[in-house]
């Protein structure tokens, strides 16, 4: 059964309320996993485990596992074209087609379409984007992340607040979480961490298998980790190991029950472009990063040729449209006192996770 987006808290309790908001990330990397949960939750394995199938069902998680980090297994970016309306369809198909683009959606701007690409090399997503624009006839604003001050998708949905965040409205620093947010949701920090555009995740065999077994999620059992050894012939102390040591390099951002923010009402969204002195830039990033209803602040480069001059982006994700203009205001007069952009998602044109079968 499938929830829409207003009737979701119905048949939510304690324990399943715990589980949203306790377990989007940190989800325990042991033998038998839904024990702990079902410990931290108040209830016992099997009715965790139960919980968790029936909160997928029913579309509140997306999906349950790991959350993989493209820009560091592989060279990934952001990019738009500007698609003639009469021709719209067609170009985000030929766009969607490609396997190494795995989110695309259309914003109410002159830069109509945008899209992530994802490849095993710098010269093959490179390609990927010159192949786009020669079958399109569309020029490609070729956008790859410089600088990652704040990416955190995982917030508390157990609330009724306007936009991520609200109740607990106190600036985030490294290594540290403002409120009582629940100890899952902790340690995200503020910082510049520099992205290469030719990263690599220098894998081994191994882990590149293990990779392509849990790009999809684990499996929904009791022993999640020890099917995934059994698919991979391996054991199961092997994947823990390596689980953890590509959770450590940064290759998983993080594991646990991916909350499908559309049904839980953070359907409000918008992304937010900042024409940001180069001077400025990590001061203002790493501050506008530690503002509790900012979701995502990273520098992108500025492509001035193409007129786009903007270099900070930020996201906001509310439930309330007039709640994410708000905030949005408050940047440019508290924080971000510059020109900028308001670009909001009309259309979900893709949305899968990256795919990793020519990457690793």
């Amino acid at each position: 059964m499938s929830l829409q987006s207003g009737d979701w808290r119905e048949r939510i309790d304690d324990c399943d309320a715990k589980l949203v908001d306790g377990f989007q990330s940190e989800f325990p990397v042991e033998r038998r996993p839904f024990r702990a949960v079902g410990d931290a939750i108040g209830t016992d394995e099997t009715d965790a485990l139960a919980r968790v199938e029936r909160l997928a069902e029913e579309g509140i998680f997306r999906r349950f596992g790991p959350v993989l980090n493209p820009p560091v297994i592989g060279s990934s970016t952001l990019a738009a074209v500007q698609a003639p309306e009469d021709r719209f369809d067609e170009v985000a198909e030929t766009i969607n087609g490609y396997s190494q683009v795995n989110h695309n959606y259309r914003r109410d701007h002159e830069w109509n379409v945008w899209f992530v690409v994802t490849a095993a090399s710098l010269d093959r997503r490179d390609e990927i984007l010159d192949e786009i624009e020669e079958r399109t006839g569309c020029e490609v604003l070729n956008l790859p992340m410089l600088t990652d001050y704040y990416i955190d998708l995982e917030f508390p949905v157990m609330n009724r607040d306007r936009f991520a965040r609200e109740s607990g409205e106190e600036p985030r620093s490294a290594g540290s979480a403002s409120g009582e947010t629940p100890q899952a949701l902790r340690g995200t920090s503020v910082d510049a961490t520099r992205i290469s555009e030719s990263a690599a995740g220098d894998l081994s065999e191994f882990e590149g298998n293990l990779l392509l077994e849990i790009q999809d999620g684990f499996p929904l059992t009791a022993t999640p980790y020890e099917d995934v050894a059994d698919a991979l012939d391996a054991g199961v102390d092997d994947v823990l190991a390596a689980i953890e040591r590509l959770r450590d390099d940064g290759c998983i951002k993080r594991i646990g029950c991916v909350v499908n923010h559309v049904v839980t009402g953070f359907d409000s969204n918008c992304m937010v472009v900042w024409d940001v002195p180069d001077e400025d830039l990590d001061d203002r990033g790493t501050a506008v990063g530690s503002l509790p209803y900012v979701t995502l602040c990273y520098h992108r480069p500025r492509r001035e040729e193409q007129g786009w001059p903007y270099s900070v982006f930020t996201m906001i994700h509310g439930r309330d449209p007039d709640a994410v203009d708000e905030k949005i205001d408050e940047l440019a007069a508290e924080h971000l006192p510059y020109d900028h952009e308001r670009l909001y998602s009309t259309e979900t044109l893709k949305q899968t996770g990256a795919r990793y079968e020519d990457i690793v």
